[in-house]
């Protein structure tokens, strides 16, 4: 009798995707510190429903299920507002993994990406509720360790964008660290600059998107702040608060839906992503200006790709002839 044949492990294990959630491991612990121990069991919840869902459809495609899920989970979850409602949350990660995801056939085909997709939808169909669900955050020791969710007799705290653009002064020190109210993961700039760096070094994430982002927030911005547009956040504050550096970091430079064709096209779609965050936020009523901007980018990301290889097919045609 032949061997039998092994069989495969459930899920497929990919080094990178456990690098970006490692890196992300940090900003769940300063969640916890922030806002209380709701932010550990609010992540909890959305892993499972998240791997429940690809896992059913990996079931079907007679695939494993991707160490990817797990990114999607902790990024989908730490873009949440301290306070929002589990069954949102469910219903938010169910919809990313599985329209954002599982119905272009799975890892690798999708062309938006599936933590954003789910983000954009629940902001969408329940915008209210998820608005007023930011809380103060904690001070001191023990912090956030000693409280289950903290400030929670007093929801629909500003964040740091909404105090920004009615006139009141936000310490840019509070930004940096993070001492401020807004999503889970999302509040301090030093740690997610810190886990650029960790992606960058593990080759984990790309950083011309995150440097083209950057810059083509910066100029768009200083152009409409100095310009004396109505509405125009200090460039400065602007790049610290709110989920640009977050969303810049771990969702712009996603392998699967961001530009991957030549370093080049990471530039152009990185610049993209900027200039798109600085005119929604500029010019739109809406508070999600980084992910309509990550949205938009995707869509325009496959587009982007064969022009470059076209151009490049012709340059070549042209040196050979």
């Amino acid at each position: 009798m032949g061997k039998e044949q092994k069989k495969k492990p459930l899920i497929l294990r990919q080094k990178v995707m456990f690098q970006v959630v490692y890196a992300l491991i940090p900003l769940a612990v300063l969640s916890i510190y922030l806002f209380g121990w709701r932010s550990l069991s609010l992540l909890a919840v959305v892993n499972i429903a998240g791997f429940l869902s690809e896992y059913i459809f990996a079931r079907i495609y007679k695939k494993q299920v991707s160490s990817a899920v797990f990114v999607t989970n902790f990024l989908f979850a730490l873009s949440m507002p301290p306070a929002v409602p589990y069954w949102i949350a469910v219903v938010g990660i169910v919809f990313g993994v599985v329209f954002g995801k599982m119905v272009f056939g799975g890892f690798g085909r999708n062309v938006f990406n599936p933590a954003i997709s789910g983000r954009a939808f629940i902001y969408i169909s329940f915008g209210v509720p998820l608005t007023a669900g930011f809380v103060q955050p904690a001070a001191g020791l023990p912090g956030g360790f000693a409280v289950w969710l903290n400030g929670a007799d007093a929801v629909s705290r500003a964040t740091p964008i909404a105090s920004l653009a009615a006139g009141t002064d936000v310490p840019l020190l509070n930004l940096i660290l993070g001492n401020v109210s807004g999503s889970l993961g999302e509040t301090s700039a030093l740690l997610i600059a810190a886990a650029a760096v960790f992606l960058i070094v593990k080759k984990a994430a790309n950083f011309r998107i995150m440097v083209a982002g950057l810059a083509g927030f910066l100029i768009m911005q200083s152009a409409l702040f100095f310009g004396g547009i109505d509405g125009a956040l200090n460039p400065v504050y602007g790049l610290f608060c709110g989920s640009l550096m977050y969303g810049l970091v771990f969702m712009a430079t996603d392998p699967i839906s961001s530009s991957q064709t030549t370093n080049e096209g990471r530039w152009i779609y990185g610049l993209l992503i900027g200039v798109l965050i600085s005119l929604i936020r500029t010019f739109s009523i809406w508070i999600e200006a980084v992910t309509f901007a990550i949205l938009l980018a995707n869509m325009f990301a496959p587009l982007l790709d064969h022009a470059l290889r076209e151009r490049r097919k012709k340059k070549k045609e042209r040196a050979a002839s």
